[in-house]
């Protein structure tokens, strides 16, 4: 059974999430929250497996309080779930932590579906966002794509392999793929990815990738040559090995 915690400033909106949850047989909802302050206190209390996140709520907001629960190095995952698709709120608040981010117009069953993969240990994305947040890679770093690699001692910390792996995430690669590029078998790419999430102290593959573009090791791809995608992104955890699915 997964426990969520629903977050949300509309009393209406959380209504909603409680009939959709408690009407599902593998999910529970095991409290409420009207804005951050309060999912960052009843997370602490609640312990629950996701906290389902807004962004925009009175006093702490979501991104904020995202960022709060995850320093506090609990087990609860956040996935975000709202009405605002704005660039820079998605890209915030994966930087925060948050291992999911979703539109408020997502279907009943890719929400528990998104909930199930966050739950899982993976992580989640909604579609129109995924390309969205390339370009804003492409768009922030510009003129400087070709500068050098930025030193961060977290790549002092990795071996040439894992260095090569790191990579290989940033290039959104799963488990089976990168076990072909480098002629290892999936196993050994499990380990590798583990330690290399532990290292770099990364809660799951979207954090990892963020690191690749952000110190150059990853340069986005043009807009032109990305293939469309029908459904929600779920980037598989340091133990899965099947490819990118989408739902």
């Amino acid at each position: 059974m997964i426990s969520v915690l629903v977050v949300n400033a509309q009393p209406l909106q959380r209504f909603g999430f409680r009939m959709l949850l408690e009407s599902t047989p593998d999910t529970e909802i095991v409290g409420e929250a009207e804005n951050g302050a309060e999912a960052v206190r009843w997370t602490t209390e609640l312990h629950p497996d996701v906290v389902l996140m807004d962004i925009r709520m009175p006093g702490v907001n979501g991104i904020e309080a995202t960022r709060r629960i995850v320093a506090a190095g609990g087990r609860s995952r956040i996935l975000v779930l709202t009405t605002f698709d704005v660039d820079r709120y998605a890209l915030a608040v994966l930087r925060a932590g948050a291992s999911g981010f979703l539109l408020e117009d997502t279907r009943p069953e890719e929400l528990l579906a998104g909930i199930r993969a966050v739950a899982a240990g993976d992580a989640v994305i909604a579609p129109a966002l995924t390309r969205r947040l390339l370009d804003a890679f492409a768009d922030r770093l510009d003129d400087d794509l070709c500068g050098p690699v930025r030193e961060d001692p977290r790549l002092d910390s990795l071996t040439g392999r894992e260095r090569e792996i790191l990579v290989a995430i940033g290039h959104g690669l799963t488990n089976g793929e990168i076990a072909q590029r480098f002629t290892l078998s999936e196993s050994t790419v499990k380990t590798h990815v583990g330690r290399v999430l532990a290292k770099i102290g990364a809660r799951d593959r979207i954090q990892a990738v963020i690191l690749a573009y952000d110190l150059r090791l990853t340069l986005p791809i043009s807009a032109s040559s990305r293939a469309s995608v029908g459904g929600a992104t779920v980037v598989p955890s340091r133990n899965r090995s099947g490819p990118i699915r989408s739902a």
